[in-house]
């Protein structure tokens, strides 16, 4: 299977894409796309892999399932195309830079210029059936994601993975904790937020400092 994706990712992740379960995924994907209403659009399936080469990558940041609702999804965790309603989740975690930072709160929700900066802004399911959250895990995804998440801790030095919620904090068994930086907490939605599990860690300001204390050029976060 032919994948359309930077060639920095292709080079590291070769043995997956020779896989028999990421052949199998593929051909699910595909039919998927045929039949149903998928998001994100084809084409931006691997968006956060092309938008972030695996050399540039210095942050990374994971989701759980693209936006399933129509406009929303652009292949990009958290994110959502200009000129679409920023979701409640994003809107937290504008507000916790807001906090941390004191920076202003941005107008819109595309995240594409952090993913320019190497913020590499993974989902664990890449593909999703329109009003069906969930409904393209376990088909290969995960374990497509997680060989990501350990070629990244193996293969670089001073990354800083940022892990929000229940799901996202099971991934730091694939982390080298003597290697990288591991910013856990709460996840941005409402439910979690609220509850005060989210407001008040300060990971943008603790990434950019570990970023600096490495020589490496901080994230403009706004």
């Amino acid at each position: 299977m032919q994948v359309d994706i930077h060639r920095s990712w292709e080079k590291v992740l070769q043995s997956e894409f020779k896989s028999d379960y990421f052949r199998d995924l593929i051909a699910f994907v595909k039919k998927e796309y045929r039949n149903k209403k998928c998001y994100p659009p084809g084409p931006n399936i691997f968006n956060a892999f092309n938008s972030c080469p695996f050399d540039c990558v210095k942050v990374i940041l994971l989701g759980q399932d693209p936006y399933h609702g129509p406009g929303q999804a652009d292949g990009l965790c958290f994110s959502v195309p200009k000129g679409e309603s920023i979701p409640p989740s994003l809107q937290n975690i504008f507000k916790e830079i807001e906090r941390d930072l004191g920076l202003s709160i941005p107008l819109s929700g595309n995240l594409e210029n952090w993913a320019k900066q190497g913020v590499f802004l993974l989902n664990s399911t890449l593909t999703v059936r329109s009003n069906q959250a969930g409904s393209h895990q376990n088909k290969g995804w995960e374990e497509f994601t997680d060989a990501v998440i350990k070629t990244l801790s193996k293969g670089s030095q001073g990354l800083v993975f940022m892990l929000w919620g229940g799901f996202a904090k099971q991934k730091i068994k694939l982390i080298d904790t003597d290697k990288h930086l591991v910013l856990k907490s709460g996840h941005p939605s409402p439910l979690s937020a609220n509850r005060g599990y989210w407001f008040g860690n300060k990971h943008f300001s603790q990434c950019n400092g570990y970023l600096e204390t490495l020589g490496k050029k901080p994230i403009k976060w706004v």
